[in-house]
């Protein structure tokens, strides 16, 4: 059985230095794929500190987050404090679930239905969901940036429906790829998960969605309990997400950066997928590679099911830049 002992994770400094003590500092942490120039802060009223979160401003929140992801009128949605939590509450939706989850993909979707008792396949291929009645994808996926066609999901909702299961689709990288998200077309039989801190640079904030049936929704709300998400969340979150300006201007400095990462990387091995926040190569010389990056200070992440893959995020400021291209020379 997968445990969390087992799942390697992006944005672990402590692993980094434990790994490669005498590399320099600071540490360039390419691992994760979170946006590296994060969204600026408002100010914050001290009453968000001093008191417990109010309707207004959970109602605020939601509303932001309603246009922000073009999300129906007649679909359910819950804010939670991080998509984790709703990803640990998913299998409490669907009880004796035979769940599929497409993968390579964010590990932590599979062990949360196993923990529940569900049986567990990780499939390379929608053709492979066999009789299962619940599918679990990431759509840009990760790490790969692969993405299902919106129809597709469409027509597995609706398949899975019948079952009395559930689609599930995180979207944790679509603000950037809005053109595949699955929200403004919601069908029945379908969740979909928004996760608010990789494109605004603030995953320290814990914000998600799960967007869907009432039923649904009103089930994780439940589970949830009153003051789910922190005032200060909630505030910044609203305030974000209601800035469509900023997101623009920040998709379009993200893809330029992504660009310059695929010219540094064309020498090291094949880009064989990613999003605007992240590229994956493949090369035979990962290992070593991964090892040379991390002496000169530079954490990328490695994959325990491909040792011949790695992902790089995007450094956040010139002289990150200039170091990684000092340590590809090296490497």
């Amino acid at each position: 059985m997968e445990t969390k002992e087992a799942i390697w994770h992006g944005g672990d400094l402590a692993t980094a230095k434990a790994l490669f003590p005498q590399a320099p500092e600071p540490w360039i942490d390419l691992s994760t794929g979170i946006n590296p120039i994060p969204y600026p802060l408002p100010q914050l009223p001290l009453s968000l500190w001093q008191r417990l979160p109010g309707k207004s401003d959970e109602a605020a929140l939601l509303a932001a987050a309603r246009k922000a992801y073009r999300i129906r009128p007649q679909s359910g949605l819950v804010a939670a404090p991080g998509t984790q939590i709703l990803i640990e509450l998913l299998p409490r939706l669907i009880p004796a679930a035979n769940v599929a989850v497409l993968g390579p993909t964010y590990g932590e979707h599979a062990p949360a239905w196993r923990k529940a008792g569900a049986i567990v396949r990780e499939i390379a291929d929608l053709a492979e969901i066999g009789d299962a009645n619940v599918v679990v994808l990431v759509n840009p996926n990760n790490p790969d940036g692969r993405v299902v066609a919106q129809e597709t999901l469409v027509q597995l909702a609706g398949l899975l429906g019948a079952r009395g299961g559930l689609l599930v689709v995180d979207e944790a990288f679509a603000d950037f790829a809005p053109e595949t998200s699955l929200l403004p077309i919601l069908p029945e039989g379908a969740l979909v998960l928004r996760s608010f801190g990789k494109a605004y640079g603030l995953a320290g904030l814990r914000l998600g969605f799960a967007v869907g049936e009432e039923r649904f929704t009103d089930a994780l709300q439940a589970m949830l309990g009153p003051w789910a998400v922190a005032g200060p969340a909630l505030h910044v979150g609203a305030v974000a997400l209601g800035d469509a300006q900023w997101l623009s201007a920040a998709g379009e400095a993200r893809a330029a950066d992504s660009k310059r990462l695929d010219a540094l990387l064309a020498g090291q091995g094949r880009v064989v997928g990613g999003t605007v926040l992240y590229r994956l190569i493949e090369t035979p010389q990962a290992p070593s590679l991964f090892e040379r990056l991390g002496r000169a200070g530079i954490y990328v992440r490695r994959f325990q099911h491909d040792p011949c893959r790695l992902r790089f995020g995007l450094p956040g400021h010139e002289a990150g830049w200039t170091r990684l291209v000092q340590a590809l020379k090296s490497a």
